[in-house]
């Protein structure tokens, strides 16, 4: 059965995303989830969130995606263990050595491998299916023709409806500590990296910076050279994927005002619900129409927001930590 699964970085998105149509949401557990700590949960804050789910049968996934070290995967594992018997469906996990730890300490729970795993073949889906796997997240770059050879592994597959293309990989981005090279620590004790949202930090967007690009004499070539970084809507490919039997349809954005995400998320359930109650009589182009509404607010907050962490980039650094 096709599954809608939205965003929640706080208590709010969550009832509203419930109360759009999403099958499952999935939540970032503070200080594990390559978002600000203002759009994840604490511990008291997941269970809430499990409740207001469950309650309307939506499954809940916690998302860990950052990338602990040795000394950490114990501070992780406990953290787990409590969001297992506070009731969570299930995990989205990115470092594949988290992936099998978690395998081992929790055999039945759900694990899926997030975009940050960056999986592009059918023999890395064979490999995450033997450390546990049951679902990955394909790459946005993947095409159609792509995603058609993985019906024939036994595994679901999850595409991103709403999120970004990066022009390296999405989920490892290694550019925004230019920004800020400084090191600190949560207040559990946990080491994090300021500029790297793969270390607890922040993604700084460095890449969306005005990048010019020099000869070797020092002679300029390019004034303005755009690194990819487009955020996108899928809506061509939807009816298509939905018969190729992909089993969950993504909705990134725990950054985004709670209203716009209720906004997507009422537009992709009314969506699925129409092609897939009378696809014959689909007509795409309403919801073209009804989409460049959504798009248009959906880039205003993504333009403010870029604005918002360049500024918080170029703030000074003392003694390891921003002022």
């Amino acid at each position: 059965m096709l599954e809608l699964l939205a965003p929640a970085g706080s208590i709010e998105m969550v009832e509203a995303v419930v109360a759009s149509g999403a099958d499952a949401v999935y939540v970032g557990p503070r200080g594990w989830s390559r978002r600000r700590d203002a759009y994840e949960l604490s511990d008291d804050g997941l269970r809430q969130a499990v409740r207001i789910a469950h309650a309307r049968g939506v499954k809940v996934r916690a998302a860990v995606n950052t990338h602990p070290t040795s000394a950490e995967l114990p501070q992780l594992l406990r953290g787990m263990d409590g969001w297992v018997r506070d009731g969570i469906d299930g995990v989205i996990l990115s470092d594949v050595g988290v992936m099998a730890a978690v395998h081992r300490a929790f055999p039945d729970l759900t694990i899926h491998a997030s975009i940050g795993a960056n999986i592009l073949n059918d023999e890395d889906i064979l490999f995450y299916r033997e450390i546990g796997v049951s679902q990955v997240v394909a790459d946005t770059k993947l095409s159609l023709k792509e995603l058609r050879t993985r019906r024939e592994i036994e595994v679901g597959v999850e595409v991103l409806i709403h999120a970004n293309k990066c022009y390296t990989y999405l989920g490892k981005c290694w550019m925004s500590p230019y920004h800020r090279l400084e090191r600190g620590r949560d207040e559990t004790g946990k080491d994090i990296f300021r500029g790297s949202p793969n270390r607890g930090g922040l993604d700084y967007r460095v890449c969306l910076e005005a990048w010019s690009v020099w000869r070797a004499n020092r002679d300029r070539w390019a004034d303005r050279v755009a690194l990819k970084n487009d955020a996108f809507f899928l809506l061509d490919d939807v009816p298509q994927l939905i018969d190729m039997g992909v089993h969950t349809l993504k909705v990134q954005g725990r950054e985004y005002a709670v209203d716009l995400i209720g906004r997507m998320i009422k537009f992709y359930r009314d969506l699925i619900d129409d092609y897939t109650g009378a696809p014959h009589a689909f007509d795409l182009r309403v919801w073209k129409q009804r989409l460049a509404q959504i798009e248009a607010q959906r880039d205003l907050q993504r333009a403010k927001g870029t604005l918002d962490l360049f500024n918080e980039a170029r703030e000074p650094v003392i003694h390891g930590c921003a002022r």
